[in-house]
């Protein structure tokens, strides 16, 4: 049987509950994102960690709209309260006043009018530097749902998720050597996930260990 070769394929990610894959590190945040018993929830977590693929699962529960942060300062705020709302990437405004008093404004008029909020940002809320105090202790009272850092199930799970993604079906052997060779992060993974499609594609070779090896040792040169 001939190799697999890379083909300029979409990358489809899958946002479906059924697709999240469940693991000490989530479980937490994915029991919370399910429960539906709070009005507002911040979700936190790394980038790759999952909390795009959450909000599009809270959305779908809740009947909610998904908005950019950085799209607030033009948003229709009276608009967007007619229904639950998820704010993605909320650190990406702090410091703007008109993005701060619009979320602060979202705020008030999605619960007034008894629909849910939630909020996701990469850290800790009291790393996402707030300026405007009325919304500072808004944003900190919500219930926190945290994506931990994986584990080695967790990450070669994710490795196998992302390379489906790209119609990708790597060899046995390719996944165990990435965990032993990668950093330890989602964003690593959706990292090396794509050098080794492009570069399947560029060189018209499969997606293999030997592929692989080549792109981390260049990393590895790079490092010294």
């Amino acid at each position: 049987m001939a190799e697999q070769l890379g083909f300029e394929l979409p990358s489809v990610p899958a946002l479906d509950r059924a697709d999240f894959l469940v693991a000490p590190s989530n479980a937490i945040a994915v029991a919370l994102i399910e429960g539906g018993g709070a009005d507002k929830l911040v979700l936190t977590g790394q980038d790759g960690a999952g909390k795009t693929h959450l909000a599009h699962v809270w959305a779908k529960r809740h009947g909610a709209r998904i908005i950019a942060a950085t799209a607030l300062a033009e948003a229709d705020v009276p608009d967007l309260a007619q229904s639950s709302v998820a704010v993605e990437d909320v650190p990406q405004v702090a410091g703007n006043s008109a993005a701060e008093h619009t979320l602060f404004h979202l705020h008030n008029l999605v619960l007034a009018n008894g629909h849910a909020l939630l909020l996701t940002g990469r850290s800790a809320v009291r790393d996402w530097g707030i300026v405007l105090p009325d919304l500072a202790s808004r944003i900190a009272a919500a219930p926190a749902a945290p994506l931990d850092p994986p584990d080695d199930t967790l990450l070669a799970a994710v490795l196998a998720k992302l390379f489906a993604d790209r119609q990708l079906t790597p060899k046995a052997d390719l996944i165990p050597y990435l965990l032993r060779r990668m950093d330890r992060s989602f964003a690593a993974a959706q990292d090396i996930v794509q050098r080794l499609d492009d570069a399947s594609l560029a060189q018209k070779r499969p997606v293999s260990r030997t592929l692989a090896g080549e792109i981390l040792d260049k990393d590895d040169t790079r490092a010294r």
